[in-house]
């Protein structure tokens, strides 16, 4: 009794030490909604050597490339002197180089081997050789593949019971542990406290561990569960983003202590003395080494290299815009796949203009197809649904109901193939059948379709005043109060691929995972009401009789567009559309010219793009938003007529028109879209630099796991992250790992009085995971934001030499 008094005494304690830990570790989202997370998100409030030493600590997991990396383009003049001085000045630290010349002899040096701190079962493979590392990550894989399953395995564990009290179960019925050595394990199972807050703190007791040490302790053991963490975390994401709490990670990491707290029972006088020093690091602060400020003054110049020439780029002569009333206005989503279209398109006629906007187009919906009770957050995943809708009208009642009917055949067929027993006389019965589908699929014969469904509708039917509100809203949020096009296109995005389980991670991330033609349907249809229209002049913004608004989706994968006209009446349109069609074609023929200059294999005009989405076997149908660097919300004269490469996010933004409404836009762009565009930028930043820890694998070898994430291989850690093809073409990198640099057209007090008003967007900027700029109107950029609310002088004689190398080359 005094021996369990003592263990809960401290318990609350305990239990704040586990919940700082799991905080630590980022969510991973489902493959149905698998959208881009940054790695990094639990470290946010420390820099990136300070990461680096912690990383270090727990899995000697790097956060920069090799000295090799910088050194190459040190060597190559990619990065300049005034790059390295700009970095040093940056990064001041006593453990670091002073000088220009200290900092590249170090680049010179590559980095020691990184040792991460043992754990008990790291400790316990050292001492009779057996790999209890990889064999607890087997089984508690095994385990979490049925717990955490969403439909893919035919017969479901019971999800009823909390995550511990599940693997108490399983546990105590597997003997693979005990057959490889590790005696009694079921047993010491079973006698486990029933909670797993009394469990953590029991193998705190037997481990001997101190309040100091278990910080960093309790982050690796979940680091060491890669995406079996990572979605528990993901759990208690949705659980608080719905006002509630979700316990499954605390779960996992008692079920993580407990093969520790097993092995050191069994071992114990083999073990204590290396624990008893790991247990000692474990309680020292984090604090850079030397090595880390090498590292991250390295990065921090290769950035500002990246910053001066994009600089020159947005110093350049800027495109004329025409004054006339545009034939067409398109809006996009300010993915920078976006930004080869919108320009191809551009170029196609000059009665053309193009804006960016997040693809969500400010709908916050709750979505269910035709046929379907799934609710889908076509949203971004920081926020909740403000609507709900649905695809049909009331009167398509019936073909809901044969759909249905129809989808459970399927699903019924489906199972019956996969069953224990009729699986194998289904192959021999039917084999042949499949034949012809088997060739068709296999030479990808088949065309893709853009998702065609009934127009989508608010459910329950929004009010008139809600409607009028929220149509100027969106309006104001796109800088599109006047001006308005005969044809204003609302474009969202999506890909078509096959026999990819990250197909959804090629969506649009504004939409948490999912195509954006449902949120331009729905706002298409908002914008056309007449209603809607008479109760906006009132508020300023007049929309002339004969425009119309027509939703879109941009396949980024073929470059081709499709248009949802149907929603709209367009009998006094028909000229119009059929003349954007055209454009469209042409602008898909043009963008697919300059991705295949990047794609391997495409073709030298693109000619392959298409096929490339309905090949089996094709790992990189697209680049998706590698290469992404940059962020840009300013009018699009700023960068119209420029190449950005599909490099950037571009947010069309007028400061002038935003004062008057104390800045509101300003602030919805930095606290929403830029959030967003730090967690891709930064996803594809750790898959970069760090693949084996914060990268999805290899896909050659990905096996769907509970129908949440992928396997490497047949079983161990679910892999969270991007893929190695996502990154790398084979041969190189096709990504540069660099920290989004956000340029904004605004006042830097409006700027700066946001980020007082939102810590955790300053974190992000004053710790530097992300690089602020004011711009000038003039073009170009003109202030850098420093940290701590400071700002300095953007080097304007710089940018415009860079840009007369630019034009002169």
């Amino acid at each position: 009794m005094t021996n369990e008094r003592d263990m809960t005494s401290g318990l609350p304690r305990l239990m704040d030490a586990a919940d700082k830990a799991a905080r630590q570790i980022p969510p991973l989202w489902p493959l149905a909604s698998h959208v881009a997370v940054n790695p990094y998100l639990g470290q946010t409030s420390s820099t990136l050597a300070e990461t680096s030493a912690l990383l270090a600590r727990i899995s000697a997991t790097p956060v920069t490339m090799t000295r090799q990396w910088y050194l190459d383009r040190i060597g190559n003049g990619e990065i300049e002197p005034r790059d390295l001085a700009g970095a040093l000045s940056a990064c001041p630290s006593a453990a670091g180089p002073q000088t220009i010349e200290e900092l590249v002899a170090a680049a010179s040096t590559p980095r020691l081997a990184i040792e991460a701190l043992p754990t008990v079962t790291d400790l316990a493979a050292d001492a009779d050789g057996t790999d209890w590392p990889a064999l607890a990550a087997e089984r508690i894989g095994a385990w979490a593949a049925g717990y955490f399953d969403q439909g893919q395995a035919l017969w479901a564990a019971p999800r009823e019971r909390s995550a511990w009290a599940a693997f108490r179960a399983h546990a105590t019925h597997d003997l693979t542990p005990e057959i490889l050595g590790l005696k009694g394990f079921a047993r010491f199972v079973a006698d486990a406290p029933d909670t797993s807050s009394v469990a953590i703190a029991r193998a705190v007791q037997t481990l001997g561990l101190g309040q100091a040490a278990l910080a960093t302790y309790f982050h690796q053991l979940l680091f060491s569960l890669g995406g079996w963490a990572q979605y528990a975390r993901y759990q208690l994401w949705q659980a608080e983003l719905a006002g509630g709490t979700d316990s499954t990670i605390i779960d996992l990491l008692a079920i993580r202590l407990i093969w520790e707290e097993a092995l050191f029972s069994q071992a114990h006088d083999k073990l204590l003395e290396a624990w008893e020093k790991a247990r000692t690091a474990h309680e020292a602060p984090v604090a850079p080494t030397q090595a880390d400020v090498i590292d991250a003054i390295l990065q921090e110049a290769a950035e500002r290299a990246a910053q001066r020439r994009l600089a020159a780029t947005l110093a350049g002569p800027a495109a004329p815009v025409g004054e006339d009333r545009p034939a067409l206005q398109a809006a996009f989503c300010i993915d920078v796949r976006s930004e080869v279209f919108r320009r191809a398109l551009e170029s196609v006629d000059p009665s053309i203009r193009t804006l960016g906007f997040a693809g969500f187009f400010g709908v916050f919906a709750s979505h269910r197809r035709f046929a379907s009770d799934v609710h889908e957050h076509r949203l971004p995943v920081l926020l909740n649904p403000a609507v709900s809708s649905c695809s049909g009208s009331v009167a398509q009642e019936s073909l809901d109901l044969a759909a249905r009917y129809k989808a459970r055949a399927t699903r019924a067929w489906g199972r019956f193939k996969l069953a224990a027993v009729s699986s194998f006389a289904f192959v021999e019965a039917m084999g042949p059948v499949y034949a012809g589908k088997l060739v068709r699929d296999g030479l990808g014969l088949h065309r893709n379709k853009a998702p065609i469904e009934p127009a989508p509708r608010f459910v329950p039917e929004l009010d008139l005043a809600t409607k009028i509100s929220s149509a100027e809203t969106v309006l104001r949020a796109m800088s599109l109060p006047d001006g308005f096009a005969r044809i204003v296109m609302l474009a969202g995005h999506g890909a078509n691929v096959v026999n990819n389980p990250h197909a959804s991670g090629l969506h649009c991330g504004a939409c948490g995972g999912y195509s954006g033609e449902v949120n331009a349907r729905l706002l298409a249809q908002l914008l056309n009401e007449r209603q809607v229209r008479d109760g906006l002049v009132p508020r300023g913004i007049t929309i002339p009789e004969d425009t119309m608004f027509v939703a879109a989706l941009h396949d980024t994968t073929t470059d081709a567009v499709t248009l949802y006209d149907q929603d709209a009446g367009t009998q006094a349109h028909q000229q119009d559309l059929r003349q954007v069609r055209g454009w469209l074609a042409a602008a898909g023929r043009l963008a697919r010219g300059e991705r295949a200059l990047r794609l391997p294999r495409a073709g030298s005009k693109g000619q392959g793009i298409g096929r490339r989405s309905r090949d089996w076997a094709e790992v990189r149908p697209e680049w998706a938003l590698a290469g992404c660097k940059a962020f840009i919300a300013a009018p699009r004269a700023r960068t119209g007529g420029r190449s950005l490469e599909g490099r950037a996010f571009l947010h069309d933004y007028n400061w002038h028109q935003d004062s008057a409404n104390g800045f509101k836009v300003l602030e919805l762009i930095m606290t929403a879209p830029v959030v967003v565009a730090s967690w891709i930028s930064l996803q594809y930043y750790g898959s970069t630099v760090a693949p084996q820890t914060f990268g999805g694998g290899n896909k050659l070898m990905h096996n769907v796991v509970g129908g949440v994430g992928v396997l490497e291989g047949n079983g161990g850690l679910m892999r969270g992250g991007l893929p190695w093809q996502s990154v790398h073409d084979g041969e190189k990198y096709v990504h540069e790992p660099m920290r989004l640099s956000v340029c904004i057209e605004a006042p830097r007090e409006a700027m700066t009085d946001i980020l007082k008003r939102h810590p955790g967007v300053r974190e992000l900027f004053d710790n530097r995971w992300l690089h602020l700029f004011a711009m000038a109107e003039a073009g170009g950029l003109a202030w850098r934001y420093d940290g701590n609310l400071s700002w300095s002088r953007f080097d304007v004689a710089e940018q415009a030499a860079g840009a007369s190398q630019r034009q002169a080359a």
